[in-house]
């Protein structure tokens, strides 16, 4: 089933930052931020076991739980388990991702991409959203970022394991959708060119963007389109750093980085156009892409994303960014 036919807009909210990414959030502004978010309209929620150790599940669920099931969409992830054991948050071993969540919870987390862990996690992650049911369920992190070398090893006892409970549940109706919530390409292109099983859609974070989508546009988003899988975008603002903050790849942004986003903003200036509005529209703009699910902490980011969504920039803005080599050549733009 494509994911467009019951995705209630082609805005989410990603609630990683809920979990206490980067910094230690009140709960009252993560409550408030949810509400803002609900009271924009968005009713796609995407979260995860991995935000936070379950508290941006939690939060999320505190919020929604006095809304009605029948009119929101709710995807997590599976992969890792949250036990009531303690750990330092300081000190887990996260890849390439070192410190992301070191002010979430501090209760441990497994990485465990098996079948009986899977359906654990789901339980766990229904308890935590205080819902009944989940509409979208990835496969979480199965990457290089996280596993290095060892990604392929991970991947395969998430093939066997997880691809297939949660196809099963997809089959039986128990939820609507499933696939893979990475932040590499990679395990997607091995993905599409398995016989089985087969997802839905993808939730691809931080790789189709203006700052980084040749890869992407190679290969994954033909394929994907082809085979009927819709994409999901996260981080559509790189981190951050399209939007004002000083964050790529979830680690301080360094100077190229932050010099090609110059150039953008510089641009984006001459043809009156937001840097954020040119980022997100920029992500929705390829066919194969159903939504994207940028991540907010504050109220008034929802509403700077709402902002954005409807902000048009025009064809010469466009024309500009590939005459400077600052997009690819055939990537599709907005349209007025």
């Amino acid at each position: 089933m494509s994911i467009k036919s019951f995705l209630p807009g082609r805005l989410g909210f990603g609630t990683a930052p809920l979990g206490n990414m980067f910094r230690a959030i009140p709960d009252e502004e993560a409550s408030a931020t949810v509400e803002a978010a609900w009271d924009s309209g968005i009713r796609y929620f995407d979260t995860a076991p991995f935000y936070g150790a379950g508290l941006s599940e939690m939060r999320l669920g505190d919020v929604l739980a006095d809304r009605p099931r029948d009119e929101f969409v709710l995807s997590t992830k599976v992969g890792r388990v949250i036990l009531d054991e303690i750990e330092d948050p300081s000190g887990r071993d996260l890849g390439e991702k070192g410190g992301l969540f070191e002010h979430g919870r501090p209760n441990k987390m497994v990485n465990d991409y098996s079948a009986d862990a899977t359906s654990r996690s789901i339980e766990d992650s229904l308890k935590r959203l205080k819902t009944d049911r989940l509409d979208i369920v990835w496969v979480h992190d199965v990457a290089q970022d996280f596993y290095g070398d060892e990604w392929l090893a991970a991947y395969e006892t998430a093939r066997t394991g997880a691809f297939r409970v949660l196809q099963r549940l997809r089959d039986e109706g128990v939820i609507k959708a499933w696939g893979l919530g990475v932040n590499r390409v990679e395990p997607l292109e091995l993905t599409l060119d398995l016989e089985e099983p087969k997802p839905d859609a993808f939730l691809l974070a931080g790789r189709y963007t203006l700052l980084d989508h040749e890869r992407a546009l190679q290969r994954l988003l033909p394929a994907a389109e082809t085979q009927n899988v819709d994409i999901v975008v996260g981080g559509p603002y790189s981190s951050g750093v399209l939007a004002g903050g000083q964050h790529f790849e979830y680690q301080k942004a360094p100077a190229p980085v932050i010099t090609k986003v110059e150039r953008i903003k510089a641009l984006a200036g001459q043809h009156d156009v937001g840097i954020k509005a040119a980022a997100l529209q920029f992500s929705l703009a390829h066919p194969a892409v159903a939504a994207a699910i940028p991540g907010a902490s504050r109220p008034s980011r929802i509403a700077e994303d709402l902002a954005a969504l409807g902000e048009r920039g025009p064809a010469a803005f466009w024309t500009a960014l590939r005459e400077e080599g600052l997009i690819v050549p055939d990537a599709p733009v907005p349209t007025a």
